[in-house]
């Protein structure tokens, strides 16, 4: 017999804390059954049911390609042929490092981990390590992994979850944490080893930075001797080729990445000025290691991903960014449905309410129901967003003009959502 998603959701909380590995996953901000992906192909993913989807998620930002592109498959299956872990170093580590030093002026010096989590917790020590200081700032909403120290107030499934703060994260662990609200140039002091911001958030919907933001704390941190970290996680080589740094021009001390290095595997990385990274062991004190880190497959796919992706793919993804938030907006306004989709760059979100969130406290304020009726709409007319109010939504390569304009399911999808909230 045929697994359905019931089946197997049923089977994963048997045996998975809440039936899934990644909290957002199990669908409890939006109701439902969570679809179980069969596999993928573009711009699209086909549950076990064998229905398929327009995806948005895209692994939530990690695919910009499509699912099983082919370069990639390539690139993957020729070195898993040469063997898949060494605990030794590997040649692509080399030329992954160099091809994100070359993309991105600011990271002299980059050191390869697994994860975006494990980057931005590496990224906190070798700050602390470098600067002989302990406070970290960060701000409300923006999610930087579920390091302790680094785990308050982070937006994306916490939000929908309602949970401030994570159980089993003590006073200690984050009792050199301050969290300041997004968008407002804190004031500092001289103990401050950094900062850390993501320069476009994206994981309390989506937020740009307002004019001077960024350009504020890299004038604050210079002027008290503290260290700008960029979690570039998300945008990292997706909303320009040297990330969002490059795209607004603040120079960060330091940068964490994740998700597109790795083309869909596991990866993450940081970087940052030469004598900052250099505090790493072997050469310094601060340490951090990794049995998997560089790993052969990883670098692979993260190689063939970024080879793909030049000037012309980004004016591309840019422009597929326009036309879907055109489509969103054109279906809500007809609908009469109140909701916001903002843009930057490649970036695409969604806003139930009005007006438009420049920080947490205002981003918390999108209407979840409105947003869970809108999912499970779009659902049945064949288009997969984030099942969590707080996520934003990823145009790839694949996406092209067809899919797009497929994406006009967004108007019944909408007019759906209005006619049952008035009980027509």
């Amino acid at each position: 017999m045929t697994d359905t998603n019931h089946s197997l959701f049923a089977r994963g909380q048997r045996v998975i804390p809440g039936g899934v590995n990644s909290p957002v996953r199990a669908f409890r901000s939006v109701g439902g059954t969570p679809y179980f992906v069969a596999r993928g192909e573009g711009a699209r993913v086909t549950d076990v049911e064998g229905r398929t989807f327009i995806d948005l998620v895209q692994s939530y930002g990690a695919v910009i390609a499509g699912h099983a592109h082919p370069r990639l498959v390539e690139a993957i299956r020729a070195a898993a042929a040469d063997g898949t872990s060494f605990g030794a170093p590997t040649p692509r580590e080399v030329l992954l490092a160099e091809a994100i030093a070359e993309r991105v002026p600011s990271c002299e010096k980059v050191r390869m981990v697994n994860s975006g989590t494990e980057a931005t917790m590496s990224v906190i020590r070798v700050a602390r390590g470098a600067t002989g200081r302990s406070r970290i700032l960060k701000f409300a909403g923006n999610y930087h992994g579920h390091s302790d120290g680094l785990l308050v107030a982070g937006g994306t499934a916490m939000a929908s979850l309602g949970i401030p703060a994570s159980a089993g994260v003590t006073p200690s662990a984050v009792a050199d944490t301050v969290v300041a609200p997004y968008n407002v140039v804190p004031r500092l002091t001289e103990s401050f080893a950094a900062v850390i911001v993501e320069p476009i958030a994206a994981n309390m919907g989506l937020v740009a930075p307002q004019p001077g933001f960024l350009e504020g704390l890299r004038a604050e941190c210079d002027r008290v001797g503290a260290l700008l970290i960029f979690d570039e996680v998300i945008t990292g080589f997706r909303v320009a080729r040297g990330g969002a740094q490059e795209l607004f021009g603040v120079r960060p001390d330091l940068t964490a990445f994740g998700k597109i290095i790795g083309g869909g595997l596991p990866v993450g990385a940081f970087g940052g000025r030469a004598e900052l990274m250099d505090e790493l062991a072997p050469l310094g004190p601060v340490y951090q290691a990794g049995t998997l880190s560089g790993n052969p497959l990883a670098t692979a796919a993260g190689l063939a991903v970024l080879d793909l992706l030049d000037d012309d793919a980004y004016a591309l993804l840019s422009s597929r960014a326009a036309r879907l938030a055109a489509s969103f907006e054109s279906a809500f306004s007809s609908a009469g449905l109140t909701a916001l989709v903002p843009r930057v760059a490649t970036l695409t979100g969604l806003f139930f309410g009005d007006p438009a969130p420049v920080d947490y406290e205002s981003a918390c304020a999108t209407d979840e129901a409105t947003y869970a009726a809108f999912f499970h709409a779009l659902l049945d007319e064949g288009v997969a967003i984030a099942p969590g109010a707080y996520e934003v939504m990823f145009c790839g390569l694949a996406h092209d003009d067809d899919v797009i304009l497929a994406i006009d399911a967004a108007a019944h999808s909408a007019a759906a959502v209005v006619a049952n909230s008035s009980g027509a």
